[in-house]
Formats: structure tokens, C-alpha cells, sequence
């Protein structure tokens, strides 16, 4: 989509050198919902390329993810044996409704800051304990974790002017279990749900619903819940309104599903049974 409305493209290396911020602007990242359609209220793109973020870095403490990391780089990191949730990372590429050309174009900041109901990449980083590093426009830094930093469908923390600069997330989360489940109405389809559980070595039980939820809604059992506990806390923790609903799927179906989803984790990462 040509956007022809645009009348000057920023290029700034250093945090210095960002352009104040103005109504028109948008920063350019990969830019695949940018160009996917008309905007008509925008004049000046801040290109983000030139500031060479390194994608990602490894730390004692930490993963952290450039916001203009691509889904590409992202799914293809090297990860040490121990990071036992590994598999996360390329289940929760492959849940992208997109091709490989996509991938590596689109960024994981960008996913994070659409802050679309089915974004895999928020799925993963809020399973994960991510933590969002944002430039204020006003200057200093903010740290958001990421399930707190997207509110509902297409709503964030982000103010304008703010920049999402990266997420990191803790080696400790990496090291632990994990189980994926996802579902979509069509074969290849939006996810409508996106359920990740999560267990710590000293058994808590950490559940994150996404797809299916508005946001994402993150409950946590500091011991072992049975199908009966976990289907009163899902019910209480995400209430009517947060369920989604567009042509993907209707909130009683995706309510249904969650619940499903949410008992085959269960089972799957404490050995139960149903009952």
C-alpha cells in the first residue's frame, strides 16, 4: 500500500536524534500492518533501522528482545539445553497468521504494540514474565511487564511519542516446563485462543490466556489446583466482557475452549487425569 501522504521519513541513529514527536508520526519498524492499508492521517514515518538494536542478547539474568527484533531472528535464536521452554518460542511463531516472508519483516515490537487479541508474540513474552523497556516522549525509561502493557484490542500502555525499546525476559522463566495450546476456527486460521501454562521447580502453576481474552489474563496456583479449582479460577479471572469476539469466534465458544485448553495443560504439566 502506497502511502502517499507521507512527506518526510526520519532516519535517527541515536536515542538523541528521535524527532520530537508531533500528531502525523508513526515509527517504521517492519511495517507490514503500516503498509497494509490506508493512512491517511500520518506525514512523517520515524525510521527505526538506523538506531541497530541488537536483536537479541543474552545475559546472566536476562533474554532480551530488541523491539525491532523480526519474528525470523526471533525464531531462529540458539537456545541453551536448559531453557526447557524453548519450544515456546517457535510454537508461538508458527501461531502467526502470516507467511515466512512475513516473518522476516515483522517484528516482535510490533505485535506487542498492535496489541491484537491473537499477537503470539505477546502470548509468549507474558507467559515468559516479559518486562517492556519504554522510551518516554518525555524522556527516561518506563518498565511495563507484558501483562499489564496490553489492555484490550488494539490498547496499551503506550502513550504518544512513547517507544517500546525492548522486552526482556528472566532466564529463570525460560528454565521452567511449559505446555502450548492453541486453536483456531479454520485449519490455518487467527488463533482464538492461545493458552500457555508454565511450572516452577517449586510446583506453582502459572496459566496465561491469550487469543481468546481481549488482554492477556494470567492466574497463578501456588500448589497444584484439581480440574474443579482450575475451572472456578478461570471463570472468576476472566469475566464475560474480556472474552474477544469478531468472525474468528463467538465468546461462548471461545469461553468453552479456554476452559478445555486450560484442563490440558493441567493434565499435561502435573500428570492429572480428568476427573
Amino acid at each position: 500500500m502506497d502511502l502517499n501522504t507521507i512527506t518526510t521519513v526520519a532516519h535517527p541513529q541515536t536515542r538523541a536524534q528521535l524527532p520530537a514527536w508531533t500528531t502525523g508520526d508513526a515509527w517504521l519498524a517492519g511495517g507490514t500492518w503500516l503498509y497494509s492499508e490506508p493512512q491517511d492521517h500520518l506525514r512523517r514515518l520515524i525510521d527505526l533501522t538506523d538506531l541497530r538494536w541488537p536483536a537479541l542478547t543474552i545475559t546472566d539474568s536476562h533474554l532480551s528482545i530488541a523491539a525491532t527484533c523480526t519474528v525470523a531472528q526471533l525464531d531462529g535464536l540458539s537456545c541453551p539445553p536448559d531453557w526447557l521452554a524453548a519450544p515456546l518460542i517457535g510454537q508461538c511463531c508458527r501461531a502467526f497468521l502470516a507467511s515466512f516472508k512475513i516473518w522476516k519483516t515483522a517484528t516482535v515490537g510490533g505485535n506487542l504494540c498492535m496489541s491484537l487479541p491473537a499477537g503470539p508474540m505477546i502470548s509468549l513474552t507474558s507467559a515468559l514474565d516479559g518486562v517492556c523497556t519504554i522510551w518516554k516522549a518525555g524522556g527516561g525509561e518506563q518498565n511495563i511487564p507484558v501483562v499489564d502493557f496490553v489492555t484490550g484490542n488494539q490498547s496499551n500502555r503506550l502513550m504518544p511519542g512513547d517507544l517500546l525499546r525492548q522486552i526482556d525476559i528472566p532466564i529463570a522463566a525460560l528454565r521452567r516446563r511449559t505446555a502450548f495450546r492453541q486453536i483456531s476456527l479454520a485449519p490455518v486460521g487467527r488463533s482464538a485462543a492461545l493458552l500457555i501454562g508454565s511450572l516452577d521447580p517449586d510446583g506453582k502453576l502459572t496459566l496465561t490466556i491469550t487469543a481468546s481474552t481481549v488482554r492477556p489474563v494470567q492466574l497463578s496456583f501456588a500448589k497444584a489446583p484439581d480440574a474443579a479449582a482450575l475451572r472456578a479460577a478461570v471463570s472468576e479471572g476472566v469475566t464475560e466482557e474480556l472474552y474477544s469476539t469478531d468472525i474468528h469466534g463467538k465468546p461462548i465458544w471461545r469461553k468453552h475452549m479456554t476452559l478445555r485448553l486450560a484442563e490440558e495443560i493441567r493434565g499435561e504439566l502435573l500428570g492429572a487425569t480428568r476427573p
